[in-house]
């Protein structure tokens, strides 16, 4: 028996901030922004809102499209690098909201990446246990509240949403077929933010100096994902025993319009086979896969048996792909 997605959800943030709402802030033009980013708009958490509560909204939306209680579940794990708390994890929190009493919940926080790291792993974990069934995986972040608006290459990039999916028994046949993860901590400084864990705690004197919020050496990290994406997926699909021509569909982590169009393309993906959402959400983080499979279901409809590749990419650095051929059809799901 395979695992594999057998409902989505997402929830966005209600409050859009324009590229012409944000540059006053940041020091450059909207046509600035929309040219060196293919980002328009994105949008912001409200004051009273935390990524536990953006988590629950999608979770309660993947579980309706799967149709499926939450008192079935086994595990619920979120992908966050912006969890409501240092501890306990963000994932207990959702667990309550939606009612998963019996579930095993966690978080997973590997930056970008962390759905597609927290989707391996809540596979292998209802691989590894015959009395577990169904799995909620999320991927949530509120970024907004530790940007450096004084540093427009990044402060430009960011939005906040979370994205959900259910992984449940799918048959021989669909499902999660291959997963790939990497990481390189040689290059852990590339995306971080200096201050608030155990090794540089937050004063009121590092908080002024600006060392709680989000840092990105934007050129080197483009560089990463320009070499890791094309190796990553080549990598996959060689596996597989597949071609780029075999794939239907890939949902990338919206890092920026501009880079993913030209990484992918440089690729050999056709373009139409790309979907992107940061056009208008911008890069939500961890919950940038879950929302966009989420608003390619609604908008253009997967069928049964597409063969789909999630990939993401993220500090640490990390990046990670999943190989799924598709359980549901058009904008329904079926398991069996």
């Amino acid at each position: 028996m395979r695992y594999g997605i057998i409902g989505t959800g997402s929830y966005l943030p209600r409050s859009v901030v324009t590229n012409e709402m944000l540059a006053p802030r940041t020091g450059v033009t909207a046509e600035w922004i929309a040219e060196r980013t293919g980002i328009s708009e994105r949008r912001f958490a409200a004051s009273g809102q935390a990524t536990s509560d953006l988590a629950a909204e999608a979770a309660k939306r993947a579980l309706e499209a799967a149709d499926l209680p939450a008192e079935l579940l086994d595990f619920v794990v979120v992908g966050t690098s912006t969890p409501d708390f240092p501890q306990p994890a963000t994932a207990v929190v959702v667990q309550s909201a939606v009612g998963a009493d019996r579930a095993a919940a966690f978080d997973v926080n590997s930056v970008c990446t962390s759905f597609v790291y927290a989707l391996d792993t809540a596979r292998g974990l209802l691989t590894a246990d015959p009395n577990a069934r169904y799995a909620l995986v999320i991927g949530a972040d509120i970024y907004s509240r530790q940007l450096d608006f004084g540093d427009h290459r990044s402060a430009v990039l960011f939005g906040d949403g979370a994205g959900a999916v259910v992984l449940g028994p799918t048959g021989e046949e669909h499902g999660m077929l291959a997963s790939r993860l990497v990481s390189d901590g040689r290059l852990q400084g590339l995306v971080k933010i200096e201050g608030g864990g155990s090794r540089n705690p937050l004063t009121p004197a590092s908080l002024a100096a600006g060392e709680g919020l989000f840092t990105m050496r934007g050129r080197a990290v483009r560089e990463y994902v320009e070499t890791v994406v094309p190796d990553l997926l080549g990598t996959l699909l060689k596996e597989s025993d597949l071609g780029i021509d075999d794939i239907d569909l890939v949902v990338p982590h919206q890092a920026n319009a501009v880079l993913l169009r030209n990484t992918f393309t440089a690729a050999g993906l056709p373009p139409d086979k790309l979907h992107l959402t940061c056009q208008v959400y911008g890069n939500t983080a961890a919950a940038s896969i879950p929302v966009t499979l989420d608003d390619a279901i609604r908008t253009r409809g997967i069928e049964r048996d597409a063969l789909i590749v999630l990939l993401g990419i993220g500090g640490g650095m990390s990046a990670g792909a999943s190989l799924h051929r598709w359980a549901g059809s058009g904008t329904r799901f079926g398991a069996p």
